[in-house]
C-alpha cells in the first residue's frame, strides 16, 4: 500500500462513502482525535462570526428602523462531504489538508430582504479589524451561467482557546429570499433525477433567475421611495 492509499476509502472496495466510513478511516490513520478537536475548532469559529452577524442585525435594526435579516442557517460539512471534495482535488484525506485546502467546513448562510442589505454587511465586516475577508466571489454582480446570484465571503477570524489564538476559515454566502428561493428549487430540480433536453431547462431556470433579479431590485425601489416619503421635507419642517 503506497502512502496515499491509506487516506483512500476507495482503496478498501467503496463506491458510496458514509460518515461511518470516514470514521473508520480517521481511526484506522490514528487521525481520529485531531479530526475532532478540527471540527470543535471550526464549530467556535461559526460560532465567532454568527454572533458577530447577530450584533450587527442589531445594530442596523435600531439605526434603520427595521432588520437587514430575514434569517441565517449555519452547518458544519459532513466527513463524507469533506472527503467527498478533497477527493474530487485529488488530495490525501488529512486533518491537514482539511485545514488547509478546504474553506468551506463552516458555512453560514445570511438571508437578508434586500440587496442593499447584502452589502451594508459586507462592509461592516471589511471595517472589524478581527475579520479578514480572504475571498470574496460576487455573484449577485456577475451571475454563474446558470443564473445563480449570491455573494460568497471566505472569513479568517480568530478562536480564543485556553492556551493559545487559533485562526480559521468560515465561509458566509448572502441571498435574498428571492435569491434564495430560486437556488432551493433549482437544485431540488436539478438532482432529483436526469433530464432529456437539459439545455432548454437550463435556459428557463437563467431566464427565471433574471425574473427574481428584476423583482428584488424593484422591490428595492419601492422601499427606497417609502423611506424618501417619510422624511419631511424642509417646507414641512418650517410649517412645524
Amino acid at each position: 500500500m503506497t502512502g496515499d492509499e491509506k487516506y483512500d476509502i476507495g482503496h478498501y472496495g467503496k463506491d458510496s462513502i458514509t460518515d461511518e466510513d470516514v470514521g473508520r478511516l480517521l481511526t484506522i490513520t490514528e487521525q481520529a482525535e485531531q479530526f475532532e478537536i478540527m471540527m470543535m475548532y471550526f464549530d467556535c469559529a461559526m460560532s465567532q462570526v454568527r454572533t458577530k452577524l447577530e450584533i450587527l442585525n442589531k445594530e442596523m435594526a435600531l439605526k434603520n428602523r427595521r432588520n437587514p435579516f430575514e434569517y441565517i442557517k449555519s452547518r458544519l460539512k459532513s466527513p463524507s462531504s469533506i472527503y467527498g471534495k478533497l477527493k474530487v482535488k485529488g488530495v490525501p484525506f488529512t486533518v491537514e489538508n482539511i485545514e488547509n485546502t478546504i474553506n468551506d467546513v463552516a458555512g453560514i448562510r445570511v438571508i437578508c430582504s434586500f440587496i442593499d442589505d447584502i452589502y451594508s454587511i459586507r462592509d461592516s465586516f471589511d471595517v472589524q479589524d478581527d475579520v479578514e475577508i480572504l475571498q470574496e466571489k460576487d455573484y449577485i454582480a456577475s451571475p454563474k451561467e446558470n443564473g445563480y446570484r449570491s455573494l460568497h465571503l471566505i472569513l479568517r477570524v480568530p478562536i480564543f482557546l485556553s492556551s493559545e489564538k487559533k485562526y480559521m476559515n468560515v465561509e458566509v454566502q448572502f441571498r435574498t429570499i428571492a435569491m434564495d428561493f430560486w437556488a432551493s428549487v433549482e437544485h431540488k430540480m436539478k438532482y432529483k433525477r436526469e433530464i432529456n433536453n437539459a439545455e432548454i431547462i437550463v435556459e428557463e431556470l437563467r431566464y427565471s433567475a433574471d425574473l427574481i433579479n428584476q423583482l428584488d431590485r424593484r422591490m428595492l425601489q419601492i422601499r427606497e421611495r417609502i423611506e424618501r416619503s417619510e422624511v419631511p421635507s424642509e417646507e414641512e419642517k418650517h410649517a412645524k
